[in-house]
């Protein structure tokens, strides 16, 4: 079970209607979901700002999903995995702490960023950083989700105040739903790099609400792209791969077996007919190469 939502950031919920919501959103996981339930909700006002706190349901488990709508009617987001949320409540804890021993705010006792405390949380390809901030319109908890090597990132701001008031809530809904994530429990293979040429290639193993995948990640100097696939057709991928390769390997030997070929050709006419005379060299045509457009190549197209 992934950190990283199901597709929902539409939005089609009857509760953000009529709110000037972003119908944008953060949408770090295309598609639709149609068999995702919604299991609970919380709405929390926190001075200027709503909070929802949802707890939602796929095939591959539950995960909670943080919205905040501000005073404009703009919305960020970032989703928890159950035990991620878990962890996250547990942090709130210890930022209320140290927000209670603090002394009023003091515009010349700020760190030059602003951070008062720092937290990071990590699951599977997510990473979380939580942030205990002072600006001129007060102190806040900014927690922001990213994607390791890049990506989009996200992030909600939680007043300072209200700290408590959003554990209580995360906390009445892991008391409900717990904090068993469900999806593949085992731990994934790590990460591999293959360099070739002037291009690094990633092959990345993660989980999201659809199951485990491989990310193979195409990275130049100025340039990036890759491609995910879905654990389930990982074998055909591999065999499709392993048909290309003997089908190239049968290529060369070939082609190199008529180059072969040809030159013994040519060596046994010069011998036999030593008295004749053999053909001008404008008459003479080099064996024919096989070209082959590999991954590594520079054709334009390839990349």
């Amino acid at each position: 079970m992934s950190d990283i939502g199901s597709g929902d950031e539409g939005i089609s919920s009857q509760k953000y209607h009529g709110q000037g919501m972003d119908a944008g959103g953060n949408n770090f996981d295309s598609g639709q979901q149609p068999q995702e339930q919604e299991l609970a909700t919380k709405m929390l006002q926190i001075q200027s700002k709503r909070f929802y706190l949802d707890v939602k349901q796929n095939r591959r488990g539950r995960f909670i999903k943080v919205a905040e709508i501000g005073a404009d009617g703009r919305r960020s987001q970032i989703f928890l995995a159950m035990s991620t949320a878990a962890e996250f409540r547990d942090h709130l804890s210890s930022f209320s702490d140290y927000y209670s021993s603090l002394g009023p705010p003091n515009p010349d006792n700020v760190p030059d960023d602003g951070k008062l405390k720092s937290e990071m949380m990590l699951k599977d390809n997510r990473r979380y950083y939580l942030d205990l901030k002072e600006n001129s319109r007060g102190r806040f908890l900014r927690v922001s989700q990213t994607i390791t090597r890049g990506g989009p990132r996200s992030q909600v701001a939680l007043p300072a105040q209200g700290m408590i008031e959003f554990r209580d809530a995360l906390t009445d809904l892991l008391d409900d739903f717990g904090t068993d994530d469900g999806g593949f429990k085992g731990e994934l293979p790590e990460g591999r790099h293959l360099r070739v040429d002037n291009k690094n290639f990633y092959f990345d193993i993660g989980q999201n609400n659809r199951g485990i995948y491989m990310k193979v990640s195409e990275v130049k100097s100025n340039f990036r792209t890759a491609i995910t696939v879905p654990e389930k057709c990982w074998t055909r991928f591999r065999d499709i791969l392993a048909d290309y390769c003997d089908k190239m390997c049968r290529a060369h030997q070939t082609t190199d077996s008529h180059q072969g070929a040809a030159g013994s050709a040519g060596s046994a006419g010069a011998g036999a007919g030593a008295g004749a005379a053999g053909p001008s060299p404008a008459d003479r045509v080099a064996p024919r190469t096989l070209e082959i457009d590999t991954f590594t190549g520079s054709a334009p197209n390839r990349i």
